[in-house]
């Protein structure tokens, strides 16, 4: 029980840090298929789904049947198969997930229907949904983009990349107040107290509190900015050689959409709230441009990556244009394979396909939401750029889990 006192620290605390939350990993077991699946035979040393042994986490998760997947049978599933092993990478150490990683890593499904297999045996289905029981969520996309810059500073490149600073204090109440656990909570010291660290206004200001931390610096301000709403890409350096970037840290504060401020301020239609368009009015509107970015108080910091095959998502691991998403992981447990039920940017026609969640991200918040990855360069770009569609999730979870869902609680009272 908490006391009165130990809320109101507490709140003081979230009050003055702003936290965003961490990942929880739910668990299930439910059969939810009334189809016999393909018979999928496991590798001889690794046995059959059993009993799940682990403690139920309450989730908004609705058992499904396989069927009710739009696109199911349709989709490419070899595609996606080293996604999923890219995720087993994360996954395999943590019990829940060792028997389904250990049968992915014998099989070489050199067909779509060996996938279909696969999942359809050793996973049960469960589609997520809102706290008042909907099914639609939004579904938006990223992408890597590519800038031009400088490792030292000039007229042409003006723009500094911050390293994450020395003094941004990452606080960890947890072992005081369990509650706290998946929150973070982010300041820096002010003589003998904590204080929320600088914002966007502070850090792009005149006193310039991080002079000196800068990673490198780039030539437009409105691709630095949308490089941190990416949170990884690569720049092109004056020297002819290539540097990717990565998350390393955030600043601790929310999130704040610019398009939506421009909306509101009657500058664009809301049909218009592209990334492109409001890279647009940003280059047509320089003078301007400081204080509408400086709306979104949230700042990104970044870390030089070695070269590698995709961005780092939130596991660690390389992403795949076209098959990661990232997601709010206090709703989807991360590396799980995701059904994501959507259409193409700006269309009505379908885009139904197998995905794995394997980002986070600032913007990415409730049960049915998805940032869905597109690549690298610009054509991957201009597709993130125009997706902001309806969609619908489904998350498969190992037979072998408990997942604690609303009728299972009802069945229980």
């Amino acid at each position: 029980m908490i006391s009165i006192t130990q809320r109101g620290l507490i709140a003081a605390i979230a009050g003055l840090l702003l936290f965003g939350g961490c990942a929880t990993v739910p668990p299930g077991n439910k059969p939810t298929s009334s189809e016999s699946p393909p018979v999928l035979c496991p590798p001889p040393s690794i046995p059959p789904p059993s009993p799940p042994v682990h403690p139920p986490v309450t989730q908004n998760l609705r058992p499904a049947d396989w069927s009710a997947l739009p696109g199911w049978q349709d989709d490419q599933l070899v595609s996606a198969w080293n996604t999923w092993l890219q995720s087993c990478n994360a996954l395999k150490a943590k019990p829940q997930w060792q028997v389904v990683c250990a049968a992915a890593a014998g099989l070489q499904p050199g067909d779509n229907e060996t996938v279909r297999a696969y999942f359809q045996t050793w996973f049960n289905v469960y589609q997520s949904l809102q706290p008042d029981g909907s099914a639609q969520g939004l579904v938006t996309g990223y992408y890597e983009p590519l800038l031009n810059g400088s490792r030292i500073p000039s007229p042409d490149y003006p723009v500094p990349l911050y390293r994450a600073p020395p003094d941004l204090l990452d606080i960890d109440l947890s072992s005081v107040y369990p509650e706290l656990k998946h929150m973070r909570l982010r300041g820096r010291l002010q003589g003998n107290k904590i204080v929320p660290y600088w914002n966007r206004a502070d850090i792009d200001g005149n006193e310039r509190p991080l002079a000196g931390n800068e990673l490198v610096w780039v030539d437009d301000p409105v691709e630095a900015f949308f490089l941190q709403i990416q949170g990884s890409g690569r720049i092109h350096l004056t020297d002819g050689t290539m540097m990717q970037v990565g998350y390393a840290n955030q600043n601790g504060y929310p999130y704040r959409a610019i398009g939506h401020v421009l909306v509101q301020r009657g500058e664009l239609k809301l049909e218009q709230a592209s990334m492109q368009n409001i890279k647009a009015w940003g280059r047509a509107h320089p003078q301007q441009l400081p204080e509408l970015l400086s709306q979104n108080p949230s700042y990104v910091f970044f870390k030089e990556l070695p070269d590698s095959s995709g961005p780092l998502g939130a596991l660690g691991l390389p992403l795949t244009g076209g098959r990661s998403i990232a997601v709010d992981a206090r709703a989807i447990p991360l590396g799980a394979p995701v059904w994501l039920a959507t259409t193409r940017p700006q269309s009505d026609a379908p885009m139904d396909l197998l995905v794995m969640a394997q980002d986070t991200g600032g913007a990415i918040h409730g049960n049915v939401r998805a940032d869905f990855y597109f690549g690298f360069g610009d054509a991957a770009g201009k597709q993130a750029g125009k997706m902001k569609q309806q969609g619908q999730m489904w998350v498969l979870l190992p037979k072998t889990m408990v997942v604690d869902t609303p009728q299972a609680q009802a069945a229980g009272q």
